[in-house]
């Protein structure tokens, strides 16, 4: 089983949920999230991985737009 992380999204419809990722073999996350809305694909936005100074977790997803 791949290690995870819990990182927050800032921004966007999603503020102040996690998203659980599996972190890449040099323990990184992915570079973007894309988060589905309540209404489906037509409502799913763009978060991008940004690091934070000092943070447990040190990344958060910052919101970046509407995916559509």
């Amino acid at each position: 089983m791949a290690p995870s992380a819990e990182i927050p999204l800032v921004g966007g419809a999603a503020d102040g949920e996690t998203v659980t990722v599996e972190l890449d073999p040099n323990g990184r996350p992915p570079l973007t999230h894309h988060h589905v809305g309540a209404g489906g694909l037509t409502d799913s936005e763009i978060y991008e991985l940004e690091t934070t100074d000092g943070g447990d977790p040190p990344w958060q997803y910052e919101f970046r737009g509407p995916a559509v």
